[in-house]
């Protein structure tokens, strides 16, 4: 099975001062973070949304979200469109360009998982990153809207998600802010 690694990385980042995407995080480009662990995770191919910032993102194939104003479900929809026409991957394992906690041996937990949808945990709380099987992405995408992701489609299906817990080599914080 060939599982696609998508990060949403459009946002203008208002609360940071200014989209995560390029930000320095030890030196290294939060984009660019997020790339080499989807790869590192066993992701056969990395796709990056972008909007609010665009630039070149290495090892990764780009797409440009021109709504990316409207908020993050444009963002996973625009992914989502692009990878039903472009890539034969089995599945995608979505994951946000803001989480400095998240490791590679958290993502290849959920990239490991046989389930249509598997979703991390971290000490029970649910986050990212979340795998859909093809099947899921037409969905998922209709359900996108506004800053509301894959929330939910994810509700309508709790029955359907493995949950893997991952609090013990990651956490799901993100950067609302830009860290003094």
């Amino acid at each position: 099975m060939s599982v696609a690694g998508l990060v949403l990385a459009a946002g203008v980042g208002k609360r940071f001062g200014g989209p995560k995407a390029p930000y320095l995080f030890n030196g290294e480009r939060l984009v660019d973070r997020a790339v080499r662990l989807l790869a590192e995770s066993g992701c056969s191919h990395v796709y990056v949304v972008l909007g609010a910032w665009i630039d070149d993102v290495p090892h990764a194939t780009t797409i440009t979200n021109s709504d990316w104003e409207t908020g993050m479900g444009s963002s996973l929809k625009a992914g989502l469109e692009y990878l039903s026409t472009h890539s034969d991957a089995d599945s995608v394992v979505v994951t946000l360009v803001d989480l400095p906690g998240m490791t590679a041996p958290a993502i290849a937990r959920i990239v490991a998982s046989n389930a249509g949808i598997a979703q991390a945990s971290f000490a029970g709380e649910r986050g990212h990153p979340v795998k859909f099987a093809r099947e899921h992405w037409d969905g998922v995408a209709q359900s996108a809207h506004g800053d509301v992701g894959a929330r939910d489609y994810l509700k309508s299906r709790t029955n359907e998600i493995e949950i893997i817990e991952c609090g013990d080599v990651a956490t799901g914080e993100d950067l609302d802010f830009r860290p003094e």
